[in-house]
């Protein structure tokens, strides 16, 4: 296999540079943890999901450099564009086509799915050339990464192509409230991290970053007291039961009155001493094949899973806490830049213990498995 010559290397670096590859690792466990909140195992539509998400996250890279060329070539001179290692127009180009691409590859993973991809390519483009100057930008990063894992749920537990979208909106919605308390977790520390990055060029006030700090504490002991994900410490998981007229592939919590209801009783009716429970006949039309079950819900924690939810959760807030500290300590542009950089990895621990809190401890393991591998190329190529 040949070499490639000096120029060459040169133009693969800065493409490196501009798509700061070492972020993709922090990509992967979105749609894994959207996966993980349904009880579904990953499959085919999950990978799908990834694909596109790698393909909108980088889009939103290139068309964050070509949208701050101006700004770079005073406050970054060394970033691809500014130095005149990649055209404008190449970055813009690139830009279109990896939105394209994810697009794409969201509509292959299904209607669901592709509902969720256009408002996410939506976001990200409106963020980059609008929002990111304004006091909502911020906001509309963390509403990125939300839909981010809101896309690997939906495709995950989606249905296969159709050529109608408003079903395909309807069950993205309802495939998607199950995924919405993983989703707000990414978000809010998302959230947390885009603010204390607008000091990283010029430094700033300690309040973002102790904010960030903050952020992050509340997150390790809510994921650390409420094992099930339940919104309730020590609570167990409600229960599933699988919805009318839906084909997800994962369960969905029961609605209240839904445990009378699989006895036979009507909601609000008391039986009678010394019926039976059984239900029984029912007048009316006897009902054609429902949807297929759902996968039976995941058991609830055990000490190998507590175990690990509780050293993933330790690693999520000493990767975001500890660089931190420092930046509240010195908000200086080095200390603080590190500190974004130590934001976007924790990314990973956190989706993992994400995983490991709905019971999916070997999806939790290999969402865990990238974090080494994106520190490792952080310290060749930027995250920021």
């Amino acid at each position: 296999m040949a070499r490639l010559g000096p120029r060459a290397r040169d133009q693969a670096w800065a493409w490196a540079e501009l798509l700061r590859l070492p972020a993709l690792f922090t990509i992967p466990g979105d749609a894994f943890a959207g996966a993980a909140a349904l009880g579904a195992r990953p499959n085919s539509r999950t990978l799908l999901a990834i694909g596109s998400s790698l393909c909108l996250y980088e889009a939103g890279m290139a068309l964050n450099d070509w949208a701050d060329r101006a700004e770079d070539a005073v406050e970054r001179p060394h970033r691809p564009l500014p130095s005149g290692r990649i055209h404008p127009a190449a970055a813009l180009a690139a830009a279109g086509a990896l939105t394209a691409a994810g697009l794409a590859l969201a509509d292959h993973a299904g209607r669901p799915a592709l509902a969720v991809a256009v408002p996410l390519a939506a976001t990200v483009w409106a963020y980059d050339l609008t929002l990111k100057r304004t006091p909502a930008g911020p906001a509309a990063m963390a509403t990125a990464r939300g839909l981010d894992v809101l896309l690997g749920a939906t495709a995950t537990g989606g249905t296969s192509r159709s050529g109608h979208v408003f079903p395909g909106v309807t069950a993205a919605c309802r495939t998607a409230r199950r995924a919405l308390p993983s989703a707000l977790a990414l978000a809010t520390h998302t959230l947390a991290v885009t603010t204390v990055s607008r000091g990283e060029t010029q430094g700033g006030s300690p309040v973002a970053p102790l904010a960030a700090l903050a952020t992050t504490g509340a997150l390790a002991w809510a994921l650390a007291n409420d094992p099930a994900g339940t919104g309730q410490p020590g609570q167990p998981a409600a229960a599933w039961s699988q919805p009318a007229g839906d084909t997800p592939t994962a369960p969905e919590p029961a609605p209240l009155g839904g445990a009378k209801a699989r006895l036979g009783q009507a909601p609000g009716v008391t039986p009678s001493p010394g019926l039976s429970p059984t239900p029984g006949p029912t007048p009316g039309p006897t009902p054609g094949p429902g949807p297929s079950p759902g996968p039976a819900p995941r058991s609830t924690p055990t000490p190998v899973t507590d175990t690990l939810r509780g050293a993933l959760t330790l690693a999520y807030a000493a990767t975001s806490a500890r660089p931190l500290f420092h930046a509240a300590l010195n908000p200086s542009p080095p200390l603080t830049q590190r500190a974004v950089g130590g934001g976007i990895r924790a990314m990973i621990p956190l989706q993992a213990t994400l995983a490991a809190r709905a019971g999916a401890p070997f999806t939790a393991l290999l969402v865990a498995a990238l974090a080494p591998a994106a520190r490792k190329f952080a310290r060749k190529v930027s995250v920021t």
